[in-house]
């Protein structure tokens, strides 16, 4: 069989575009790859990228001189990981507090690793995790 390598891009949808942008880039530090009306998306740590699609904008084939993207969209509050080092997870806790971002919930994985558990403005669950949670990470 032949072997997928990684996640390349993760997706949220958002209600309001302006705002995630400001949430992601400001409060988290993510630096934008690409802006359009209907989609913003982030580099996180060289390796990935965070698309934000304004929810509802993406439900029809979308056309470009290189092919189609089918429809796709969410609902509901989604949850994504962000890989921290475990020496700056204490540095990320004040910096959320110091943003006014609650931290929701806190985890000691029977591995070792560590999380922390808080929302975006769309009520997605965000995690920063340490290494020693996943035989992979």
């Amino acid at each position: 069989m032949p072997r997928l390598n990684r996640i390349v891009e993760t997706a949220l949808y958002v209600d309001d575009l302006e705002r995630a942008r400001d949430f992601y880039e400001t409060k988290l530090g993510l630096a934008p790859l690409l802006s359009t009306p209907t989609l913003v998306a982030c580099d996180v740590g060289g390796r990935s990228v965070l698309l934000l699609f304004r929810r509802g904008a993406s439900l029809h084939k979308q056309t470009a001189p290189g092919g189609s993207i089918p429809p796709h969209d969410g609902h509901g509050p989604l949850h994504i990981a962000f890989a921290v080092d475990e020496a700056e997870l204490a540095a990320w806790e004040e910096k959320l507090e110091r943003s006014g971002i609650a931290v929701e919930g806190r985890m000691q994985w029977d591995r070792g690793g560590r999380s922390l558990y808080f929302r975006d403005p769309d009520r997605h669950l965000l995690e920063l995790m340490t290494p020693g949670i996943w035989r992979t990470y």
